[in-house]
């Protein structure tokens, strides 16, 4: 890690304090100034420029910038900003050529062979085809977190690695030529493209890598870059900058000259942060959305991410897909998100996400299989009266895994209520663990009920839908439907985009309106304060977080 001075950081920090006094009243994508540095006029008539320095918070340190091994959002973030693929997510989420300049399909579509720009990493070395080939396999070969998602993108012979029936290296990617990539697939996948643009996919120069060994990736001079941004410092624990990288093929079009990260674990932290002019944009809890709620700057934002209550479906009651249904049906989710969370939070009666996934004649998947399993406490306390009696149980009693964060004990406890005030002889313990634990404790399927989070990876419904196949790593309740799964298997290699959509439209009935498999309770959203100076920060409902590329200070 390269070391920074405090000092340097305040001094960079100050003309944040020229900004905070502008008003936002429009969302990230609003057009604004062209260039993104036109300024004030002078007393002397001058054109005063805005300082291009977009500061923000991070919620904990980056663990690699290494691409084949990085599993978390932080990491990610950064790796979208100073990297670049064969695509990226534009500005509307769609994924867009990048480092690819062409991309040709053969008519049976599995090959598709990519032509690259001529671009340079930051140590003057050229980008080639050969880095995509080994960044992949290197995936592959040290079993990184997101090797499966080579898998899902359909590549040849990734399952088969996986499985460890065969090697790394004959994974289906080969460099043709220095600007010439073949990537070869199983069979023709309509999710490939939308993947490309993840960060598992990114290049990476072996002989870099290699000379570097086991400290590669965690320093900021132990990386190279080829996106916008280059990582110039980065003093663990504490927080990183970025400056535009000046050789990147598109640096035209990136506005800012430098992004400053500081890390903030606490909120109330953020908050003073934004307050004193040092952030420019900071996430508020529930505890701090009343203080800033009438504040120029406060915004709420919808987000992708999921919570949900699994059902251990061994348990001799919780398994009938009735008594689940019931749960479904008890559960006020108004209350759960506009009285105890108020952080932007939205009911949810789905396992898809809303207002981000759309059919191909533009229809919201959420608006298209509504909201499943709703009814009143009348109609839940029936129907849980009713199939109590037929399976010849009088009362309930279970526990409920969560993990040992404020905001899952305020909902567990909401729950609680909820679910004994409505249910008859229905008793729900808390058991709160740290979170590593109550993730262990689901992969054993040592629970009866476990409050759960799911975040997509990629920008299709598949990403919430698949995780139900029988024996999938996120499945974690022993939930199996032949029909779910072999419907998933078909909709994986449908090439008809409308026939696809229904099929995917169709899992998530099995899973919800057959088995009542899950209980859908809300969708993410998150209170912030964000500065009206701050313009087209792009974020995005998958993958990675924030796209700096568009993004100006204006005033």
């Amino acid at each position: 890690m390269r070391n920074k001075t405090w000092m340097a950081f305040i001094f960079l920090t100050i003309f944040a304090l020229v900004l905070s006094g502008c008003n936002f009243n429009k969302p990230d994508t609003d057009k604004g100034s062209t260039d993104g540095k036109e300024g004030t006029t002078t007393e002397k008539g001058e054109t005063a420029k805005v300082e291009q320095v977009l500061r923000l918070s991070a919620s904990a340190e980056i663990p690699t910038m290494d691409s084949t091994k990085a599993h978390d959002g932080v990491a990610f973030n950064v790796l979208n900003n100073t990297n670049e693929g064969l695509y990226r997510q534009d500005e509307n989420n769609e994924s867009i050529l990048a480092l690819a300049e062409k991309h040709d399909v053969s008519e049976d579509e599995t090959v598709h062979t990519f032509t690259l720009r001529k671009t340079n990493w930051s140590n003057g070395d050229p980008v080639t085809a050969a880095d995509f080939e080994y960044a992949w396999k290197r995936v592959m070969r040290e079993a990184g977190a997101y090797n499966y998602m080579l898998a899902t993108a359909g590549i040849k012979n990734a399952e088969a690695i996986m499985n460890e029936e065969m090697d790394a290296d004959e994974l289906g990617i080969k460099a043709t030529g220095d600007l010439t990539l073949e990537v070869t697939l199983e069979s023709p996948n309509p999710l490939f493209v939308t993947l490309l643009a993840f960060p598992t996919f990114l290049p990476q120069n072996q002989q870099f890598v290699e000379e570097l060994g086991d400290q590669y990736a965690l320093e900021a001079e132990n990386v190279l870059s080829n996106g916008p941004f280059k990582l110039v410092s980065w003093t663990h624990e504490q927080g990183w900058t970025l400056e535009k990288n000046e050789d990147y093929w598109d640096a035209d079009n990136v506005k800012l000259d430098k992004v400053e990260v500081v890390v903030v674990k606490e909120p109330s932290t953020g908050a003073n942060l934004y307050e004193t002019g040092k952030i420019d944009r900071t996430v508020l809890t529930s505890a701090l959305v009343q203080q800033y709620s009438d504040n120029e700057d406060f915004q709420i934002e919808k987000e992708s991410g999921i919570i949900f209550l699994r059902f251990n479906h061994n348990h001799p009651v919780l398994g009938h897909p009735e008594i689940r249904r019931a749960v479904n049906m008890a559960i006020d989710r108004d209350g759960l998100t506009d009285i105890i969370l108020q952080d932007g939070s939205t009911p949810l009666y789905g396992v898809v996400a809303g207002e981000y996934y759309f059919s191909p004649d533009g229809k919201d998947y959420r608006e298209l299989n509504g909201d499943i399993n709703k009814g009143t406490p009348e109609e839940a306390k029936a129907l849980w009266e009713k199939t109590l009696a037929e399976i010849g149980e009088k009362e309930v009693n279970v526990s409920i895994n969560i993990a040992d964060s404020e905001s899952h004990k305020k909902v567990a406890e909401y729950l609680q209520a909820q679910l004994e005030d409505n249910l008859p002889g229905f008793k729900l313990e808390i058991k709160a663990v740290p979170f590593a634990q109550r993730l262990e404790i689901e992969k054993a399927i040592t629970y009866d009920l476990s409050l759960s989070s799911w975040g997509p990876d990629y920008s299709d419904p598949m990403t919430y839908l698949d995780m139900w196949v029988k024996g999938g790593s996120a499945n974690r309740m022993d939930y199996d439907n032949p029909k779910l799964n072999n419907l998933v298997q078909q909709a994986y290699t449908e090439t008809d985009l409308s026939k696809r959509f229904e099929m995917l439209l169709e899992i998530e009935k099995i899973l919800l309106v057959e088995d009542a498999a899950i209980a859908p309770l809300y969708q993410t959203g998150v209170a912030i304060l964000k500065r009206g100076t701050v313009k087209k920060l792009v974020k995005h409902p998958s993958g990675a977080e924030f796209s700096y590329k568009w993004a100006s200070i204006e005033e």
